[in-house]
C-alpha cells in the first residue's frame, strides 16, 4: 500500500456528483465548492430535499420528476463510481444507490466512517481511474452529525487526491480578487 498523502500523476479526481439532500450529499458538494473542484448532479423536480429545496447555490440538474430515486439512478448512471459514506448499515435511498451501482455496473465503495482510512478509499478511487465520483450517503435527519463527519473526511481525502486544489481555489475566490482590484 501506498503512504498517506501520495498522489498518481496520470490520474486525477475530475468532478464531483451528488443530489443535493441534506447530509453526505451536501457535505459532498460543499467540500467540492470549498477546494475548487468541479461539482454537479442531479436533484429531484423543484430541488425537493427534506428540508424545503435544495439552495441554488448547488450547480444541480432537475430530474423530469420529483422522485428521490430517479435522481439518484442518474447520478450513479452519469458517474464512474460511486462512494458511499456512513455510519453503520445502509438503509433507504442509501441502500438504494448501492442496488444502482450494481445495475448499471459501476465500482461502488461502501464506508463506515468510524472505521475507514483515507487512504483506502483513494486506492480503490486510483484502482479504479475513477475521475466523475458519485458520492453518496443517509440524509441528516437519519444520522445527525453526518455531515460535519463526511465532510472532514473529504476535506482530507480531497487533499490527498488533489493536493494543489486548495491553494488553487483559494487564489480563483471572488472575494480576493474583488480585494485586490
Amino acid at each position: 500500500m501506498k503512504s498517506a498523502g501520495t498522489t498518481h500523476k496520470a490520474w486525477r479526481l475530475e468532478q464531483v456528483v451528488a443530489g443535493g439532500q441534506t447530509g453526505v450529499d451536501r457535505a459532498a458538494l460543499d467540500v467540492a465548492l470549498e477546494l475548487g473542484i468541479p461539482c454537479g448532479g442531479w436533484c429531484p423536480k423543484g430541488r425537493r430535499a427534506e428540508d424545503g429545496s435544495v439552495p441554488a447555490s448547488y450547480p444541480l440538474k432537475e430530474s423530469p420528476t420529483a422522485n428521490y430515486a430517479e435522481r439518484t439512478a442518474l447520478n450513479v448512471k452519469d458517474s464512474q463510481g460511486t462512494l458511499i459514506l456512513s455510519l453503520g448499515s445502509l438503509r433507504g435511498g442509501t441502500a438504494l444507490t448501492k442496488t444502482f451501482a450494481e445495475r448499471y455496473r459501476r465500482p461502488c465503495l461502501v464506508v463506515d466512517l468510524r472505521d475507514v482510512t483515507t487512504q483506502s478509499v483513494h486506492d480503490w478511487l486510483e484502482a479504479n481511474s475513477i475521475r466523475v465520483l458519485n458520492i453518496a450517503g443517509p440524509r441528516e435527519s437519519s444520522q445527525p452529525g453526518i455531515a460535519r463527519q463526511a465532510a472532514a473526511f473529504l476535506r482530507t481525502l480531497f487533499g490527498q487526491i488533489n493536493p494543489t486544489r486548495k491553494r488553487e481555489a483559494v487564489l480563483k475566490t471572488p472575494r480576493l480578487r474583488v480585494g485586490l482590484a
